[in-house]
C-alpha cells in the first residue's frame, strides 16, 4: 500500500494511532468523510497517474485500503 495513503488518513484523523487494517471500513470507520473525499480521489488520481471518472466508481471502492489498491493502483486494476 502506498504509504502517502496511510499518512494522509493519519493526517485528517490526527486521534488515530497505529496501523490501519487493510480491510477496514475507512468509511464507517469515519476515516475519509464527504469533506474530504474530493482530496482523497486527487490524491489517489495522482498515486495512479490516471483520472478516476465518478460515474466508473462506486463508494465500496474507496471503502477499505484493500479494495483502494485493487482498485486504482494495481496494475491490472
Amino acid at each position: 500500500m502506498d504509504v502517502r495513503i496511510t499518512e494522509w488518513l493519519h493526517e485528517k484523523n490526527p486521534g488515530l494511532d497505529g496501523p490501519i487494517d487493510t480491510d477496514e471500513d475507512l468509511i464507517e470507520a469515519r476515516l475519509i468523510d464527504s469533506m474530504d473525499f474530493l482530496e482523497f480521489i486527487d490524491l489517489l488520481e495522482e498515486l495512479s497517474g490516471t483520472s478516476i471518472d465518478l460515474q466508473d466508481v462506486t463508494i465500496d471502492d474507496f471503502r477499505t485500503l484493500g479494495r483502494v489498491r485493487e482498485r486504482f493502483l494495481s496494475t491490472t486494476g
